[in-house]
């Protein structure tokens, strides 16, 4: 039997191991990978990323089942769990690199997402606007190590609780039937 070729999306929303941790859970999702993109350097470290010097945006590449869940509803998830007004920042992570983007890797992503912005802006969902970059999709590279499934591995440290737990928390508010059954 001819396995299902799956849909790739790549969406810097901060920190990747708070988007890593959100799309992890949904139904359809396959697989989420945190690492790099949208900079200047080939295969970027974290070391590197942290100084903002290599235009890189933390990102995850998520690996989905449209048949399952669309691009659109990945971007209701995207912008209903990380601040879509601020530039390069989220919360306390300040910098480039926690820049808000979708990496299109197709030209329906790319309408998509523009329309999409384009509906919060009119909806007046957010009291500041929208300042995410839809940008093609280049380079991704894989984070390192223990950069994966760190929330998973990590739900004591201050950081989950006090800025990723918070999200799945709206994340099961808002997207219960979205989400994989545990």
């Amino acid at each position: 039997m001819k396995e299902k070729k799956l849909s790739v999306a790549v969406l810097a929303g901060g920190c990747f191991w708070c988007t890593e941790a959100v799309f992890k859970k949904l139904r359809g999702v396959k697989e989420v990978i945190p690492g790099y993109t949208g900079g200047t350097i080939k295969n970027p470290a974290y070391r590197e990323i942290c100084t903002g010097r290599t235009g890189h945006a933390e990102a995850i590449r998520v690996e989905y089942d449209e048949a399952e869940i669309s691009f659109g509803e990945l971007l209701d998830v995207f912008f209903a769990t990380h601040d879509p007004t601020t530039l390069n920042r989220q919360g306390n992570d300040v910098g480039t690199q926690y820049r808000s983007a979708v990496f299109y890797t197709t030209d329906r992503q790319r309408e998509t997402a523009r329309e999409y912005i384009t509906l919060l802006e009119r909806e007046g969902v957010f009291n500041r606007p929208v300042v995410t970059e839809i940008t093609e999709a280049g380079a991704f590279y894989p984070a390192e190590t223990e950069h994966k499934d760190y929330y998973d591995l990590h739900p004591e440290q201050p950081y989950c609780q006090v800025v990723i737990r918070p999200k799945l928390k709206k994340l099961d508010t808002l997207f219960r039937k979205k989400l994989r059954e545990v």
